[in-house]
């Protein structure tokens, strides 16, 4: 059988797996069953993006065969086994949606299913920046757990999101991979199928974050192909389902390495047989190059082990986290004053203790120094400590500033890891990350107690309240120069922010500091400066160099954006925004949801639904992406009354913003409190129930003018 009956044969056996569970699904839960992958506003998206239609009843599922059918068309020409392996796809879709249909939980541990839109979006930062440089779908089964372990710890270790189908699964846990979405290694399911839930993520990555419209096949495919750097491992034997599934990834311009003699196509479907090399084979494929910074320390070090926890039954040392002191602090100096590369810890290291877990307390005190370094820089560069040292294999870091939480596994002090490892990675990644104003690096890693309490009294606390009030001052009115951040133009080409000190970038990850630091950095780079000038609507937040940047760096999809209204051209979305807002007639004023809730809002949508109507670069009034930190911002929807607009959002998000939502309500309309008059899911999400709350508060936005 040639390459082409194999995947014309594979296609039809998928068409018959699904023809088999959908005959099940009609049987057992009827043909007005509801149909749904959890957590998506994109329906079956491989359907929905390929016809434009949302599939919602098994009835629907049942009629969607006819898709699989019309795309199996056996002629021996590369365009129609394309189309075959696009046909497998589908098929493979609608036996997964018949699987939710069937069970309310398809998949358990280890494998984790359909990836929700939430995931993808929080994906979309990474992606852009290179944290995640690529995706790996890794399917089948190796030789032996050992030669899989190898191939997938190589791709954690370049911080590759790597993906699981098949046997493999297992052989992943004999050779001990640390797996789970947090780590990038993502076990999906046993049977081929599963495969299509990593397909989705490249689908509905066209949808987010570049604006595709359901309906267009070919601009979707395009898109994948163009800004979705993902390929395939395909091990062991290749029946021929699994050949007619590479078929269609290949159709969706992602290479296909296996492992066993294939009839090659160059760039897309090669021959790897030595595990050492497959890494290497794949990444050349897809194009992918990886930075690597080689740092002296013990253990891995890669953004994959960024989400590793170490939890209690597995930690060796333990630092601040409110149970010993803790504190980090970055600050600059002249050059005569650091001696580069010196690491000193100062007080007993890990090693003095004596049973496992130990507390310790730990001061961290980093000083730079170069020509172009500035003072306010220094939290640019403190803040980046959070990732360097969550890098480190068996380390994990919370908070920042005097409120940091460490602990070291046991593990990674096994392997070697000592303090002075920590001086080793914060030495490394500040002059590769920040090499132009950053020229020389000195750490201090201090566990003395009286010196860990003396230095952060006497240099750390006195730093951060000069910093507190210089950041305090910094608001809009007293800058002549926002930035524009297009990070996010690889996933979505039309989408371009503007970042202000009171409205960072809407991923949550750019302030106004880190901007102008990033030009300083790279003054070719993502972050340009854009000059406050030729004001249109200081309310509105409406400058003519603004709108000019925002159209060049739009290519002239966008030519008008107001900073500061929700219904006049807001500004536009990638699709990686950390909150949405979306005006509630009924009550006045406006709901805002962040990614992490799920349930339904009183607008009667998801996160995901409300999130799919803004993103990929166009402007929706009514609806507007942006950080949690604009929230309590004075700048907050200003054109249309501001943060008394505000009636419902979730309860973490609402006591995440509380106290600075509380300063500025008092400070602006001497409302005391008012965190405590918007409503949230434990009070109520129906309309009417969350009306009666807003009444009984008296919530300003009732009182106001219109807000349509």
């Amino acid at each position: 059988m040639n390459l082409f009956q194999t995947i014309f044969t594979g296609s039809k056996q998928a068409l018959a797996a699904a023809e088999g569970i959908v005959k099940k699904a009609v049987e057992e839960k009827g043909r007005d069953h509801k149909v749904a992958f959890p957590d998506t506003a994109y329906s079956l998206p491989v359907i929905y993006a390929a016809t434009g239609k949302k599939i919602t009843t098994v009835a629907e599922l049942e009629g969607a065969l006819d898709i699989v059918r019309s795309l199996i068309v056996e002629e021996e020409m590369l365009d129609k086994a394309l189309n075959s392996g696009l046909a497998t796809a589908v098929a493979a879709e609608i036996v997964e949606a018949a699987k939710y249909v069937l069970s309310d939980a398809p998949y358990s541990e280890p494998c984790v299913g359909f990836v929700s839109d939430p995931i993808i979006r929080s994906l979309g930062v990474p992606l852009v920046t290179g944290d995640i440089p690529g995706v790996a779908v890794v399917l089948g089964e190796c030789p032996d757990a050992e030669s899989a372990a190898k191939v997938i710890k190589d791709y954690q270790s370049k911080g590759i999101m790597t993906f699981l189908v098949g046997k493999v699964i297992d052989q992943a846990i004999e050779g001990n991979v640390k797996m789970g979405l947090d780590l990038r290694v993502v076990p999906l399911g046993y049977d081929v199928t599963s495969v299509i839930h990593v397909v989705t993520v490249a689908i509905r990555a066209a949808l987010i974050f570049g604006g595709v419209k359901p309906g267009n096949l070919a601009e979707v495919l395009q898109y994948c192909s163009d800004r979705v750097p993902a390929f395939v491992n395909a091990f062991g034997p290749l029946s021929e389902l699994v050949v007619s599934c590479g078929a269609g990834a290949i159709a969706l311009g992602f290479p296909v390495i296996t492992d066993q003699t294939v009839t090659e196509v160059p760039t897309l479907l090669l021959t790897q047989k030595d595990y050492d090399k497959v890494v290497k084979t794949s990444l050349e494929a897809r194009k992918i190059k990886i930075k690597v910074t080689e740092i002296p320390i013990p253990v891995a070090f890669a953004a994959a082990f960024e989400g590793e926890r170490i939890r209690k039954n597995d930690m060796f040392a333990e630092f601040g986290g409110g149970k010993t002191e803790g504190w980090e602090l970055v600050m600059s100096a002249e050059p005569g004053e650091i001696e580069d590369h010196k690491i000193e810890v100062i007080g007993p290291d890990i090693d003095s203790i004596t049973t496992a877990p130990g507390r310790m307390p730990l001061g961290m005190l980093i000083k730079v120094a170069g020509a172009n370094m500035q003072k306010d820089f220094e939290p640019v560069l403190e803040r980046r400590l959070h990732y360097f040292l969550n890098y480190i294999e068996g380390v994990m870091h919370v908070g920042q500033r005097n409120l940091t939480w460490l602990r070291i596994g046991k593990e990674a002090f096994e392997k070697g890891f000592r303090l002075k490892h920590f001086g080793e990675v914060v030495y490394a990644k500040m002059l590769d990350e920040f090499g132009s104003v950053v020229d020389k690096c000195e750490v201090t890693i201090i566990t003395d107690p009286d010196k860990v309490v003396e230095l952060k009294d006497k240099l750390a606390m006195p730093r951060f309240a000069e910093r507190d009030e210089r950041l305090s001052n910094l608001i809009d009115e007293k800058v002549d120069t926002f930035y524009t951040c297009n990070l996010c133009q690889s996933f979505a080409p039309a989408h371009i922010c503007i970042v202000t000190p009171e409205r960072l970038g809407l991923c949550g990850a750019v302030s106004w500091l880190d901007a102008k630091a990033t030009l300083e950095l790279n003054p070719t780079g993502p972050c340009q400066a854009v000059p406050k000038e030729g004001v249109v609507d200081e309310n509105y937040g409406i400058w003519e160099r603004v709108n000019e940047a925002v159209s060049k760096g739009s290519q002239g999809a966008v030519n008008e954006v107001t900073l500061y209204s929700i219904l006049n051209s807001p500004m536009t979305s990638c699709g990686c925004f950390e909150c949405i807002t979306g005006i509630m007639p009924e009550a006045n004023g406006v709901v805002i949801v962040n990614r992490e809730f799920g349930a339904v809002t009183p607008l009667g949508m998801t996160f995901g639904e409300l999130a799919s109507m803004t993103g990929g670069g166009v402007q929706t009034p009514g609806f507007m992406g942006h950080g949690r930190s604009f929230i309590p911002s004075k700048k907050f929807m200003r054109a249309e009354g501001g943060i008394e607009r505000i009636v419902w959002m979730p309860k973490e998000l609402k006591d995440f913003v509380a106290d600075k939502l509380n300063a500025t309500a008092k400070e602006l309309y001497d409302i005391d409190n008012f965190a405590d008059r918007i409503c949230d899911e434990t009070i109520a999400t129906d309309s009417d129930a969350v009306l009666a709350f807003l009444t009984e508060k008296e919530h300003p936005a009732l009182n106001m003018d219109p807000i349509m």
